[in-house]
C-alpha cells in the first residue's frame, strides 16, 4: 500500500536553480543520493520519473527542518543523529493509499474458505494469526477483522491475534485511531457499517472497540529484521513489493513463505507476483492468492539485520 509515487497528481514546481535550495530543482546528484537512500533503507526503487515528486516532497522537509539546500538535508539525513528525519523521508517519499474491502476477492476468501479451518483451530485451542503487512491507514486490518466477526460472532472467545505494520508511523497513529470520514467507507457493505463502525460527529465514523481489540499495531521495516516469532495462518501484503526493486522482491519471497504454517495464505496486489512460487513450497490458488503447500526453511538466506 506503499510506494514511492504521487498522492495526488503533480505535485509542486521544478524551479529554475541547481543549487538544492528550497523551493528549486533537485540536481541529478542529489535525487541519486535520494534514490541510494531509499533503496538502502526501505527497499524502495524510484524511477527517473518521479525527480520532480521527490524534490516536491523533500521541499517540505527542507522547510520543515529549516536546511537551505537538499545536499545540507541529506547530510543530515545520512549523519550520526538519532534516525529520525531518516524515518521523515521515507515516509514523505511513501504514498499511502488504502481503502476498505480493496480488491475484495481476498476477503471472501477469507470468510469462504479459510474461515471453517480457523474455526477448527480454535475449537483444539491452536492460536491464529494473521498479518498485514504494509497496512497504511489500517483499513486492510480493519476490513479482516471485520470479515471474521461477521461470520464468527464468538470469535472474542479463540486465540486470534491480527498483526498489521507499516514502515511509516504517521499513517500508523491513523490506523490506531480507526477514525475515518463517512466518504471512505462507501465499500462496506451497510450490515457491516451499523455493526462495526461507529458515527462518530456528522462526517466521521469511528471503528468499534470488538474490532479495535483484534488487532496490533507496530512500526516495522520490511527489509530488516522481523522481530515475530510465531508463523501466520494468512498475510496480507498487497500493492506494497510492486514498489520494490527486483533484488528486495526476491529476498522478501522466501522470508514471506517461511513466515507461513503450513497451509496458510499470501495474498499479493493485482500487480504483484512471486518469483517461482513451487520453489518455496508456495501454489497459486485465486487470483494473486497463494497457499503453502509444503514446509520449507529458508533461515540461511541473507537479508539485512
Amino acid at each position: 500500500m506503499n510506494g514511492p509515487f504521487p498522492r495526488t497528481g503533480t505535485e509542486g514546481a521544478v524551479g529554475s536553480r541547481s543549487d538544492g535550495a528550497a523551493g528549486s530543482e533537485l540536481s541529478e546528484r542529489e535525487f541519486d543520493r535520494v534514490r541510494r537512500l531509499a533503496q538502502r533503507e526501505a527497499g524502495l526503487s524510484i524511477p527517473d520519473a518521479k525527480r520532480s515528486m521527490v524534490q516536491s516532497r523533500l521541499s517540505r522537509r527542507l522547510r520543515a527542518t529549516g536546511h537551505s539546500s537538499f545536499t545540507a538535508y541529506l547530510d543530515e539525513v545520512e549523519g550520526a543523529g538519532d534516525g529520525s528525519e531518516r524515518l521523515n523521508l521515507i515516509s514523505a517519499l511513501t504514498t499511502n493509499v488504502s481503502h476498505f474491502f480493496r480488491e475484495a476477492h481476498h476477503f471472501e476468501t477469507l470468510a469462504n474458505t479459510l474461515l471453517p479451518d480457523l474455526k477448527a483451530k480454535a475449537q483444539s485451542g491452536e492460536a491464529i494469526r494473521l498479518w498485514s503487512a504494509g497496512c497504511s491507514t489500517g483499513q486492510e486490518p480493519y476490513t479482516i477483522a471485520m470479515t471474521l466477526l461477521d461470520r464468527w460472532p464468538d470469535l472474542g472467545d479463540a486465540d486470534l491475534r491480527i498483526l498489521a505494520t507499516d514502515i511509516d508511523r504517521v499513517v500508523l497513529s491513523t490506523a490506531l485511531k480507526g477514525r475515518y470520514e463517512t466518504r471512505q467507507i462507501a465499500d462496506v457493505p451497510d450490515r457491516l457499517r451499523r455493526a462495526f463502525l461507529q458515527p462518530d460527529g456528522p462526517e466521521h465514523v469511528t471503528v468499534c472497540p470488538e474490532i479495535r481489540r483484534l488487532i496490533t499495531f507496530r512500526a516495522l521495516n520490511l527489509i530488516e529484521t522481523w522481530p515475530m516469532r510465531q508463523r501466520f495462518d494468512a498475510i496480507y501484503c498487497r500493492n506494497v513489493v510492486i514498489y520494490f526493486s527486483d533484488e528486495t522482491q526476491r529476498e522478501l519471497w522466501p522470508r514471506f513463505a517461511e513466515a507461513l504454517l503450513p497451509g496458510g495464505w499470501l495474498f499479493l496486489g493485482h500487480s504483484e507476483r512471486v518469483t517461482d512460487p513451487e520453489t518455496l513450497g508456495l501454489t497459486p490458488s485465486g487470483v494473486t492468492s497463494y497457499r503453502k503447500t509444503t514446509m520449507t526453511s529458508f533461515s540461511n538466506l541473507p537479508h539485512k539485520e
